[in-house]
């Protein structure tokens, strides 16, 4: 069976994403089934509707295939380089898909799942989601668009799940601008077969319903402490905070890769000043070049998936020693091995 299921019926093109033990985690061999599929659709009279799922009952994608990015790192390959081309070339088709594109976040959707899902005009979430972009936790930088959508969401919100790795509940989702609509778990399969009677308008409204309560609904303490272009500085208004969560806060992002917070904060800085989602990820496939051949990315998903020992040794070890060049690296130009989409959207619009 394929890890990637493409059919047509009804007027739907059904993507579903088929490896359930891996909680459906992306690889490069399954990019390159998905994209085709929407590229033959986007111009396809008999398809009215994309819909995309995940097998079993874990999640939509729990990420990217981070162990095969691990051995490539080690290696010194460039694969991962070809993969992440080809997927934020995708992340964007997605994002300016012609037709509806209904996205279903259910369970833990991470990392390449935000980037397959978040960037659809349909996202639809249940109370089972649980989404996140979690990459600072192994020495790793948001992409896919992340930082796109983290920077434009509400006040700071963006930059406080970006920088702890909080997961977001479907409300979260909704209020932070990676989401539209929550439905039931329960009333999937029924809102599935309206898809292929009404319009996405009709069935979303038929099944919908508010969601439950926010996670996030302390916007005046996140805007506040997390201010500002400095790292260090945001941890140290969080831990002086009197709120609770702002003090767990501190400790969850102390606990990352100072590297990766300081190249994160700079990036969602960035991403907000670029006037495009294609020009976002241009600037996040520079860092994620940049990413494979430093310590940190191979140290933090040793860490936290290969030997699990959950004890990585950053380096640098403290915020204070990362210095505005170790920064400045991961943004350097790429000449000839630029992503170019922001090129490529411009003169497509010509």
């Amino acid at each position: 069976m394929s890890d990637v299921i493409v059919e047509v019926s009804g007027g739907i093109g059904r993507i579903v994403l088929n490896r359930p033990k891996a909680i459906n985690a992306l690889d490069h061999a399954m990019v390159r089934e998905i994209a085709p599929a929407l590229t033959q659709w986007a111009t396809d009279d008999d398809i009215d509707v994309v819909l995309l799922t995940g097998a079993g009952e874990r999640g939509l994608c729990a990420g990217g295939d981070i162990v095969s990015i691990y051995h490539d790192a080690k290696e010194g390959g460039s694969a991962s380089k070809d993969f992440w081309r080809d997927e934020y070339i995708l992340n964007a088709a997605i994002a300016r898909f012609p037709k509806p594109f209904v996205a279903v976040m259910d369970g833990i959707v991470m990392g390449g799942g935000v980037g397959l899902s978040a960037h659809a005009n349909t996202r639809i979430v249940t109370e089972r989601s649980k989404i996140a972009m979690p990459e600072v936790g192994i020495g790793f930088v948001p992409d896919v668009g992340g930082t796109y959508l983290l920077s434009r969401a509400p006040g700071e919100i963006g930059t406080h799940f970006a920088l702890t790795t909080a997961r977001m509940n479907a409300a979260d989702a909704i209020a932070s601008g990676f989401a539209d609509h929550y439905i039931p778990s329960d009333k999937l399969e029924d809102f599935y077969s309206a898809l292929a009677t009404v319009s996405v308008g009709e069935a979303v409204s038929t099944f919908s319903e508010p969601a439950p309560d926010s996670t996030v609904d302390q916007q005046d303490w996140i805007d506040t402490c997390y201010a500002g272009d400095d790292v260090q500085a945001i941890i140290d208004a969080l831990a002086a905070s009197s709120v609770p969560q702002a003090q767990q806060a501190a400790q969850d992002i102390a606990s990352k890769s100072p590297v990766a917070l300081a190249v994160t904060l700079r990036s969602l800085r960035r991403a907000a000043t670029l006037p495009t989602l294609e020009a976002v990820l241009d600037d996040e496939y520079r860092v994620s070049v940049a990413s494979l051949s430093s310590h940190d990315l191979v140290e933090g998903i040793r860490a936290q998936v290969v030997e699990k020992d959950r004890n990585p040794q950053w380096q640098p070890r403290t915020l204070a020693e990362v210095t505005p060049e170790d920064v400045d690296r991961y943004f350097a130009p790429l000449g000839d091995a630029e992503l170019g989409l922001s090129n490529a959207h411009t003169e497509g619009e010509q």
